[in-house]
C-alpha cells in the first residue's frame, strides 16, 4: 500500500506539472497573439494636434528641375576625393566651393544667412531665427568622397554624372552629395520665397568625413562650444529607405539611425628568428598568425541582439510583417534569442547581432627564398551598442591566447550614444513627421548604423543625433556605397530637395503635440 501511495502522489505531482506547463504555454500563447494584432511601436503622434507654422509650397518648374539637376551633376563632376587624413584633393575642393557660391546666390549674398569657412574647405551656415528661446538643431553632409575607378566596372565614368534609365551616375550620388546639395538647394528655394525661420539652425558641411572629419567636422564642434552652442539635435546622413531590402516587409520603410557601432582596428603581430627557407622551422612566424587570425575568425564576438537599439527596430517594423513573422516581431521578449540566430546568418544582417570582425590587412615577406621575420595583420571590428571598446579588447586577447602574437590598439572608439526617439524627442518625431508627409506609404523606425558619420564628434553639443536621408534603396543598392555604379534617380533627388525644403519648415514649432495616447476619447 505504501509503495502504491507513493505512486499516486508521483502521478499527482506529474500531472499537475503537466498541466501547469500547458496553462503557462496557453497563456504565453494567447499574450503573444494579442500583442501581435494590437502592437504598433510606429503609431507615433499621428493622432496628436500639431502646431500650425507657416507652410510655404514648392512647386518647380521645368526650367527650375533642369537647372535643379544641372547644379547636381556639376557637383558630382568634381572629384572631391579623400585618400588618407592627410591627402585630400584641395585643388577639387576649392572647385567644389566655387560651384555652390555660383549655383546658390541667394545663399551667400543673403543678410540672414551666415557663411564661414573652416579647417580651409568646410563650410557652417548659421540661419538665425526669430525666436532665441527655442534650441538650434544642425543638419550636416560632407563634401568628399571615396575613390573610384572606372575600371572597377561602372556602367558611366565615376565622376561624369551621366544620365542612364532615369538615374544619375557617379560617386557622391547617395554618399553624401545628394544631402550637401540637398539642403543648400531647398535653402536657396527657401530664401527666394522670402522665408525667415522661427527657429535658429545650422548647416555644417565637413571636407575629410571619409578620413574622419578630424580637420573638417572636429574644427566645426570646436568653433561651435567656443560660443556655447548647444544643439536640439543633428541630422546627419546614415540609414535610408528601404524597399524590399528587408525580407518580409510589407512595403518600404524609412530607418532614421539612432546611434553608431563602435570602431576599433586593432594589430596582431609576430616576431620569429629569419631564416632560408630551404631550411624551415616547424611554425613559421606567419603560421603563427594565421592561426590566431583563425581564430577570431572561427570564435566571433557574442551575439548580443536584443541588447541595443536594434530591438527597437524591428518592434517598430513588427506590425508590416505578415505571419508568422509578425508573431515573432511583435514579441520580441519571447523570441529574440530565436531572431538572433536566424539573423547571423547573412554578414548584412550579422551586423546588428553582434560587434563584428574583419581582417583587412595580412602583411609578411620580402624575397620568396626567405623565412619573414615579422608578419602582422590588421583587424577591424565594429562594436556592438551592448559593449565597450574595453570588452572587445579583452575578448581579442583571450580568444588569440598566444604569448607569442603581440596584440595592439591601433585606434578606436566605444560605441555612441542611443539618442532618444519615443514620443516626446522632438527631432526624431520633427524627421518622422516629415518623412510621413511626403510618403504616408512609409513605415518609421529607429535604426543602427554600422558604419560612421561626421556626427559623432557632436555628442559634446547634443544629446540627440539622428542619421538619416530619404535616400530610395532597392535590392542590391545599399551595396552601391563606396562600391561600384554608386547612382541616384533623378526623381529621387528632387524628393531629396523637398524633404529638406519641408523639414526645415516643420522644426519651427515650439513644441510637440501631446502624446497620441492622450488623444484617444472614449
Amino acid at each position: 500500500m505504501t509503495g502504491h501511495s507513493a505512486q499516486w502522489k508521483l502521478f499527482k505531482f506529474l500531472k499537475v506539472l503537466l498541466f501547469s506547463f500547458i496553462f503557462s504555454i496557453t497563456v504565453l500563447f494567447l499574450v503573444a497573439t494579442v500583442r501581435t494584432f494590437t502592437f504598433d511601436a510606429d503609431a507615433g503622434l499621428q493622432l496628436g494636434k500639431w502646431e500650425n507654422t507657416t507652410a510655404i509650397s514648392l512647386h518647380l518648374s521645368p526650367q527650375q528641375r533642369k537647372n535643379l539637376l544641372a547644379n547636381f551633376k556639376a557637383a558630382i563632376q568634381i572629384p572631391t576625393v579623400s585618400f588618407t587624413e592627410t591627402n585630400v584633393s584641395t585643388s577639387a575642393l576649392r572647385e567644389f566651393d566655387g560651384l555652390l557660391r555660383k549655383v546658390f546666390p541667394k545663399i551667400f549674398s543673403s543678410s540672414l544667412v551666415q557663411h564661414e569657412m573652416v579647417g580651409n574647405y568646410s563650410h557652417l551656415f548659421t540661419v538665425p531665427g526669430s525666436d532665441p528661446d527655442l534650441e538650434p538643431y544642425m543638419l550636416l553632409a560632407h563634401i568628399d568622397v571615396v575613390p573610384a575607378d572606372e575600371a572597377d566596372g561602372w556602367d558611366a565614368p565615376p565622376f561624369s554624372a551621366q544620365e542612364i534609365n532615369g538615374f544619375i551616375y557617379g560617386r557622391g550620388t547617395i554618399d553624401n552629395k545628394q544631402s550637401v546639395m540637398g539642403i543648400l538647394q531647398a535653402l536657396e528655394y527657401l530664401l527666394e520665397r522670402g522665408y525667415t525661420p522661427r527657429r535658429t539652425f545650422y548647416i555644417g558641411l565637413g571636407h575629410d568625413e571619409e578620413v574622419n572629419g578630424l580637420h573638417g567636422a572636429v574644427n566645426i564642434v570646436k568653433l561651435l562650444k567656443s560660443r556655447g552652442v548647444k544643439l536640439q539635435y543633428v541630422l546627419d546622413e546614415g540609414l535610408a529607405v528601404l524597399d524590399g531590402v528587408i525580407s518580409g516587409l510589407d512595403g518600404p520603410a524609412a530607418l532614421i539611425g539612432i546611434s553608431e557601432k563602435g570602431q576599433a582596428t586593432v594589430k596582431l603581430s609576430v616576431s620569429t628568428p629569419p631564416g632560408h627557407s630551404s631550411m624551415p622551422p616547424r611554425e613559421s612566424g606567419i603560421g603563427i598568425l594565421a592561426s590566431a587570425v583563425k581564430r577570431l575568425e572561427e570564435n566571433p564576438m557574442p551575439r548580443l541582439f536584443g541588447y541595443g537599439p536594434e530591438r527597437g527596430t524591428f518592434e517598430h517594423l513588427a506590425h508590416k510583417f505578415g505571419l508568422p513573422l509578425r508573431f515573432i516581431m511583435s514579441n520580441l521578449w519571447l523570441f529574440s534569442p530565436l531572431l538572433s540566430r536566424v539573423l547571423e546568418r547573412k554578414p548584412v544582417t550579422n551586423a546588428f547581432v553582434r560587434t563584428t570582425t574583419a581582417v583587412t590587412m595580412f602583411n609578411s615577406g620580402v624575397k620568396i627564398n626567405i623565412i619573414p621575420s615579422y608578419a602582422e595583420a590588421f583587424v577591424n571590428f565594429r562594436i556592438h551598442s551592448a559593449q565597450t571598446l574595453q570588452e572587445v579588447l579583452e575578448l581579442v586577447e583571450s580568444t588569440v591566447s598566444d604569448e607569442r602574437v603581440k596584440v595592439e590598439l591601433v585606434n578606436g572608439f566605444d560605441p555612441l550614444p542611443i539618442s532618444s526617439y519615443d514620443e516626446q524627442a522632438f527631432g526624431f518625431q520633427i524627421i518622422k513627421k516629415t518623412v510621413q508627409g511626403m510618403f504616408p506609404q512609409l513605415t518609421v523606425a529607429p535604426g543602427i548604423c554600422v558604419g560612421n558619420t561626421d556626427s559623432r564628434h557632436y555628442k559634446d553639443i547634443t544629446q540627440d543625433i539622428y542619421r538619416f536621408a530619404p535616400s530610395w534603396f532597392k535590392p542590391g543598392d545599399p551595396q552601391r556605397f563606396h562600391g561600384v555604379n554608386e547612382r541616384i534617380s533623378i526623381k529621387n533627388y528632387e524628393e531629396i530637395v523637398l524633404f529638406y525644403f519641408q523639414l526645415i519648415q516643420n522644426n519651427d514649432i515650439r513644441k510637440l503635440p501631446p502624446p497620441h495616447s492622450g488623444q484617444h476619447e472614449l
